[in-house]
């Protein structure tokens, strides 16, 4: 536990009745609606659902990712116990990035084409821990090599452009991880990798939870990630959120109708 939140007890974090919605009057939309869940230490949370449920605008609505102006958010999003929804960009900033990271789907919307790896992970290094530039650089080779990239060394002197999908997932996952946060929130971090690579970075981030004792909020379309991942899987339909259960609980018996569909065509296409 980061200093400061010792003797915080209950949920890392407890999610209650978060609402998002765009726009105004009669062109306001509702991308998410009264949605509550909660995340305990080291637990792994999948959130699932197909596209446009909600899930993304969920997750960049509790880390105060939202473009400024572009959405109402309404509700609660307790981390250790501190209210995120409607903190000051200033304090919020000390919670994102520090003790909430986040991986998006695309690491090419993530990183900078113009740095190279080393320079936006190093920085981040800086930023978060206070080291000096030869210190933020020495780190950066460890967290390349710990993500699994084999000549860190160079990848850390490389572009963007230069790497492969799956090696920018997987330096985008060291950036993420280079303070490391309590909470680590990856979007759909596999949708454009092929599947021997999604497996391999699935197994990455499991292994790397283990080690670094992170809590996982995961958010998939894809129900094989769930069965082998999570500890409890949330359903997201059309903006709410229609189940939360233990992972065995939900695969053997789910409640709601749209669960029955997820799975029913899950196991048209096959397992994991």
């Amino acid at each position: 536990m980061k200093e400061g939140f010792t003797g915080v007890s209950g949920p890392l974090l407890s999610v209650r009745d978060l609402s998002v919605t765009f726009g105004r009057g009669a062109g306001e939309v509702a991308a998410a609606r009264g949605v509550s869940f909660d995340i305990g230490r080291g637990e792994t949370l999948v959130m699932a659902g197909e596209s446009g449920s909600g899930k993304t605008v969920t997750s960049l609505a509790i880390c105060g990712l939202l473009p400024e102006g572009a959405a109402s958010v309404s509700g609660s999003a307790l981390f250790y116990g501190e209210e995120l929804i409607g903190m000051p960009e200033e304090r919020l900033r000390t919670f994102r990035g520090g003790r909430i990271a986040y991986i998006f789907q695309e690491p090419s919307s993530f990183l900078n084409p113009v740095y190279s790896i080393g320079e936006q992970i190093a920085e981040a290094v800086r930023l978060h821990r206070g080291a000096g530039r030869a210190a933020a650089l020495r780190e950066t080779v460890k967290l390349l090599e710990m993500s699994g990239i084999s000549d860190a060394q160079r990848a850390a002197r490389s572009y963007p452009h230069q790497l492969s999908g799956g090696m920018n997932q997987r330096a985008a996952i060291s950036m993420a991880l280079a303070c490391k946060p309590e909470l680590l929130v990856a979007d759909e971090p596999t949708t454009s990798l092929d599947m021997t690579t999604e497996a391999e970075i699935i197994g990455l981030l499991m292994r790397l939870k283990q080690e670094m004792r992170f809590s996982l909020l995961f958010i998939t379309h894809n129900l094989a990630i769930a069965e082998r991942i999570a500890d409890k899987v949330a359903v997201m339909f059309k903006g709410e959120l229609v189940e939360n259960r233990k992972k065995d609980e939900l695969f053997a018996c789910p409640e709601h109708a749209h669960t029955r569909e997820l799975l029913a065509a899950y196991e048209k296409v096959g397992r994991f």
